[in-house]
């Protein structure tokens, strides 16, 4: 990737011609599916930023979650091949375990009711915030996983239950 040298002029043109880098440099059609999935977990922790500002609660988790986000990014967007791929930071079974932690602590201190609920609707402004950003986490888990699919990736199943488990505490932390 071209790398940004002067701060006041961050626009390299090489997209203009609907074209794209991933990580290991490869040129791909901005329509390519690597896009649509980066794109959607750039949406994600976009979304997550706005809980950070909406909320007195969270507001660690949420950061170490998006930082896990732009980790998840950097593994889609790198080639396994790629000499770069092993210096990645990958999700670990200590990330789904972090998240199913923080979900049984606030469920210890706050059951959930035995009831459906509208997201959105159904709790606070605050909360309608997290519900937006758990929708936009499962539109992330298919987008990776179609990634996957179409692209043979069999490195990514614990960064699908890492979105799966997201959902499941932003789920949690609407209520």
């Amino acid at each position: 990737m071209k790398e940004i040298t002067n701060a006041r002029h961050i626009s390299t043109k090489t997209g203009d011609e609907g074209f794209s880098r991933n990580y290991s440099n490869d040129k791909l059609s901005k329509t390519d599916v690597l896009f649509d999935t980066v794109g959607n977990i750039d949406e994600f922790s976009s979304t997550l930023g706005v809980c950070f500002h909406q909320t007195a609660l969270y507001k660690k988790e949420l950061v170490n979650i998006q930082k896990d986000l732009q980790n998840i990014m950097s593994i889609i967007a790198t080639n396994t091949d790629d000499k770069n791929y092993a210096k990645i930071t990958k999700i670990a079974i200590k990330d789904i375990n972090n998240l199913e932690n923080i979900e049984q602590a606030i469920l210890n201190t706050k059951p959930l009711q035995p009831r459906f609920v509208l997201p959105g609707s159904d709790s606070s402004k605050e909360g309608s915030y997290f519900d937006l950003s758990r929708a936009i986490a499962r539109r992330c888990e298919r987008s990776v996983l179609k990634f996957k699919e179409y692209n043979s990736r069999q490195d990514l199943g614990l960064v699908l239950k890492y979105l799966n488990r997201v959902s499941d505490l932003l789920f949690i932390m609407a209520r």
